[in-house]
């Protein structure tokens, strides 16, 4: 029985994740890599890529719950705060339904070291 199955991740990031996330993705808005210019925006310090953030959820479903041989249908991601380089973030899923054989609708969210929740949504899975 797959509903009421929940598994995290956590990880600390730090500016080397971001900067090779900003790379790889060719985001390198200045928030996320220039101290100055972030020191005057409304975060007053860089922040981490919130879809860097989020894909701690990817892992969770890749490798933990469902696990190996999981594909992604849908995500949502609401970014509820920000997450600033030094965080620790821990990513939870919870499997709340089966909308058909084999899928399966999920609670996502990530939460920063204080408890505050940084990203919520859900996700949509197939397994097997």
């Amino acid at each position: 029985q797959m509903i009421g199955s929940k598994a995290s991740i956590s990880k600390r990031f730090c500016f080397e994740d971001v900067r090779r996330f900003a790379e790889l993705s060719l985001d390198v808005n200045p928030v996320h890599l220039d101290e100055a210019y972030a020191k005057e925006s409304i975060f007053k310090e860089r922040i981490v890529h919130g879809f860097l953030v989020g894909s701690l959820i990817s892992a969770v479903i890749g490798t933990k719950l469902p696990g190996n041989g999981s594909i992604y249908l849908k995500q949502e991601m609401n970014f509820k705060k920000p997450v600033f380089i030094g965080d620790e973030v821990v990513a939870e899923i919870e499997i709340i339904e089966e909308i058909r054989p084999s899928i399966y609708k999920a609670l996502t969210q990530c939460l920063n070291q204080n408890g505050d929740v940084v990203i919520d949504g859900f996700a949509i899975i197939k397994f097997g």
